[in-house]
């Protein structure tokens, strides 16, 4: 993934907030990550499946892809299911200082209109965004959000969004409320694995 600068790093003549200065639209991320690969235990309902051994092993690398190359968001957006909050406790402890969660029941077996619903609630002085959730919806909301993407990635995406997958597009805007569909740039796209075993 490509890194760029955090809220409140200096820009081109000194600090820039997430709104940017006098108000203006500034550049905002919406960081999207798959829940790491979970198990299928017999009689337990879905939204209590937990993780499998590969997806403790690739969530933690995960959170050193994002804590590496994303910087820290202002907010994360988690599933209650127990397979995205595994993933989210197991990548947020590579960070140095975990950015707040708020665990949104909505993002669970979400579609695109939820998911955008709840992005849309986002409050502004949030510049970058990570939800963490489930497929198909998190694939189908960065392809309708996208309205291009650097290099195949877009094509990547249409393929596979796997699990653990880490999608980030950027877009520029006053609030989250007025983020639509094709306004975004798909900026990277990553796979993070952890060792094998």
């Amino acid at each position: 993934m490509t890194g760029s600068p955090g809220e409140g790093e200096p820009g081109p003549t000194g600090p820039i907030g997430p709104t940017g200065r006098d108000g203006a639209a500034a550049s905002r991320r919406l960081v999207v990550l798959r829940h790491a690969k979970s198990a299928w235990p017999e009689g337990v309902p879905d939204r209590d499946r937990p993780l499998a051994a590969r997806g403790e092993r690739d969530a933690p690398a995960a959170g050193r892809a994002l804590a590496g190359t994303v910087g820290p968001p202002g907010l994360v957006l988690c599933s209650t299911a127990v397979r995205a909050r595994r993933t989210w406790e197991l990548a947020a402890a590579e960070w140095d200082a975990p950015p707040p969660v708020r665990y949104e029941p909505r993002l669970y077996a979400a579609g695109v209109p939820e998911l955008l619903a709840v992005v849309r609630e986002v409050p502004a002085d949030v510049g970058t965004l990570l939800l963490v959730g489930h497929n198909p919806g998190l694939a189908d909301l960065v392809l309708t959000l996208a309205g291009d993407g650097a290099d195949d990635l877009l094509d990547r995406v249409r393929t596979k969004f796997p699990t653990s997958a880490v999608a980030v597009l950027s877009w520029r805007g006053t609030a989250w409320r007025d983020l639509a569909p094709g306004a975004a740039l798909l900026t990277a796209m990553t796979v993070p694995r952890g060792p094998a075993r």
